[in-house]
């Protein structure tokens, strides 16, 4: 008699989002994961969970909507279930407006953003002195506020999503058999192995690399400036990142790449000017040919489902893409979009 109704395969965050969707459900789920849980990208530094721009509306800004504005309570059960916090805050973020035309364009898309996220979040114009001691610097004295940018710690919510699985009976496990059906969600080392299987590229890894510093901005809104990623977390440190580097030698490896990110993050914010770094963290992101979440059936495997391609924004996405795929795997719901299946990216 089969002991799990769903196979994993990845402990990263769609592998665990797969898991729990299916575990709260009533499944019996078994991870299969030989490097144990977050051990790729998902066990990085940052956790910036941000939103595109309210503008030009299409299948994949409105699908991040939608698991954006439904992390809340997914997170919160989470919580409940494991007794363990993931780190979540839907703290909102600044971005300095650089010029009058991106002043303009940041009021229309205010007036965008009152439909679009349909009064469930806003995005603002405000000047810099609502924000004093935090505020990046801003050319024209004034920046974009949103409301639906969270934050959450990539570690702690993989440990919470651990815990809550187990406490629904499910397994997490470094090997072992497969029973039941299958889902696919091991990174971009599976996007490489599926390029080999179909003899073309479907997706590739890209590497980033991230800090952690020791400055306590715990009730302030996450940073975007200069292309960085300025996050505070709620244990007193902020994450700074991150580098796309898709030629890489070593994965794992910190350099010069990253002292410049620092630096840049530095020089936007100066209240992190002092701040000592306390970790340096490099990985590799899975990013789909499409550029969206590769997810649907694998090909040439009848009844196995691939769940990949979360690249940047993975812990965003993750509470829509683990309910989509319990859908099809569970009850054989198909709701997937159309730039968001395997095909896509074939």
């Amino acid at each position: 008699m089969a002991t799990a109704d769903v196979t994993v395969y990845g402990a990263g965050i769609f592998g665990l989002s797969v898991a729990w969707s299916c575990a709260r459900r009533g499944a019996k789920v078994r991870v299969i994961d030989p490097y144990g849980p977050g051990a790729g990208s998902s066990g990085g530094l940052v956790g910036a969970l941000a939103p595109h721009v309210p503008e030009r509306w299409n299948a994949k800004k409105a699908f991040q909507f939608d698991s954006l504005i439904m992390a809340e309570t997914y997170w919160a059960e989470v919580e409940a279930v494991s007794g363990k916090s993931p780190g979540y805050a839907r703290s909102g973020r600044l971005q300095p407006i650089a010029d009058d035309r991106l002043l303009d364009l940041a009021k229309s898309r205010a007036a965008e953003a009152e439909t679009l996220w349909q009064g469930k979040a806003v995005w603002q114009v405000r000047p810099t002195s609502d924000f004093p001691d935090w505020a990046p610097n801003s050319p024209t004295g004034f920046l974009i506020y949103d409301t639906l940018t969270a934050r959450m710690s990539p570690r702690r919510a993989g440990a919470a999503l651990v815990v809550a699985i187990q406490a629904k009976g499910g397994k997490i496990v470094t090997e072992g058999p497969s029973e039941g059906t299958e889902v696919w969600a091991t990174g971009w080392q599976g996007m490489v192995k599926l390029s080999e299987e179909l003899d073309k590229s479907v997706g590739n890894g890209v590497k980033g690399q991230s800090a952690l510093l020791d400055y306590d901005a715990r009730d302030m809104p996450q940073l975007f400036a200069d292309a960085v990623h300025i996050i505070p977390h709620a244990d007193g440190t902020v994450a700074i990142g991150s580098t796309s580097e898709r030629d890489f030698d070593d994965p794992s490896s910190c350099d010069e790449a990253l002292d410049e990110v620092i630096a840049r993050a530095r020089t936007a914010c100066p209240a992190l000017a002092d701040a000592p770094v306390i970790e340096r963290w490099a990985g590799v992101r899975p990013r789909a040919k499409s550029r969206a979440p590769m997810l649907g059936e694998y090909p040439g495997r009848p009844g196995a489902y691939i769940a990949n391609g979360g690249f940047k924004i993975g812990f965003g996405m993750g509470p829509r893409v683990g309910e989509l795929m319990a859908d099809l795997v569970l009850d054989g719901r198909d709701e997937i979009p159309e730039d968001f299946r395997v095909e896509a990216s074939l």
